[in-house]
């Protein structure tokens, strides 16, 4: 489906999964990726929650937006909300996803009643070097040449330089990389910095007061692991390290992630935590 209102008249692309009366459980997914990176936790969420999924602007099946700043995609993701008539959502955010989460949460309260940041840098001062092929992909003067010669194959490399290990990639999450323009994905690099240049993401996430739920690879290739622990500014968050996972949990582990954000959700609404899937 596509959703916008007249604030927002940004057309973006939603998958909806799981009964519509369940509570509701929004995933945001990070740079250059599209709702098909959450794929694989989608059966077990799916199963208690109403699962929606959307492609940012400029990202997979939605089209191009003429400003790609945090505050303006975390509108646009609050015009979805208002127009299904969801409050109090439980939102994750994967990689930069976890800032248009937060952003959301800093703009409409009464849409994000909790949050999970999973791999989301907290500061600039965690980011590590860039592994080889994504600057090559990336960067000028290689990058906007590469980037529509780019074939399956390499885009699957990339996608795996961010892993800690081997994977299976989803078909969807390469077939929606292809969808996306080298000028908004370098702009949307740029607003996230910015975003993260004008204050961390867990001294925002402090002032909000909200429950967080924060999960990190120890091998995250692309921000530094010990960087986690810089969430324990936020009261009452609650930290989880993966051993032997890298920058995509959703890909690499998603039993653990499935079974995490179910159980901060659970716990997040106030019932028992469910028992096995």
């Amino acid at each position: 489906m596509n959703a916008h209102d007249t604030q927002h008249a940004q057309p973006m692309h939603v998958d909806r999964d799981g009964p519509q009366d369940a509570p509701p459980l929004l995933l945001i997914h990070g740079s250059g990726a599209s709702s098909a990176s959450w794929g694989p936790v989608v059966p077990a969420l799916a199963a208690r929650h109403h699962v929606i999924r959307i492609d940012l602007p400029g990202c997979g099946q939605s089209p191009s937006a003429t400003s790609y700043d945090v505050p303006a995609q975390a509108g646009r993701v609050a015009a979805l909300l208002d127009e299904l008539g969801l409050r109090a959502v439980t939102v994750a955010g994967h990689s930069s996803g976890g800032y248009v989460a937060t952003a959301l949460a800093e703009q409409r309260p009464d849409l994000a009643g909790s949050l999970a940041m999973i791999s989301t840098g907290p500061h600039l001062d965690a980011l590590l070097p860039q592994p080889a092929i994504l600057r090559v992909m990336l960067a000028p003067p290689f990058g906007p040449l590469l980037w529509w010669r780019r074939s399956d194959a390499m885009i699957r490399k990339g996608i795996g330089a961010t892993l800690a290990g081997p994977a299976p990639i989803p078909p969807g999450m390469v077939a929606d990389a292809r969808s996306t323009t080298y000028r908004a994905f370098r702009k949307v690099l740029r607003e996230n910095t910015a975003y993260l240049a004008e204050q961390s993401v867990p001294e925002r996430l402090a002032a909000l007061g909200l429950p967080v739920l924060v999960v990190f690879g120890a091998a995250d290739p692309r921000w530094n692991p010990a960087s986690a622990r810089q969430y324990d500014v936020v009261p009452g968050v609650r930290v989880e390290m993966l051993p032997g996972v890298g920058h995509m949990p959703m890909l690499e582990a998603p039993e653990p992630v499935g079974r995490l954000l179910l159980d901060f959700a659970t716990l997040c609404a106030g019932t028992p935590p469910a028992g096995p899937a």
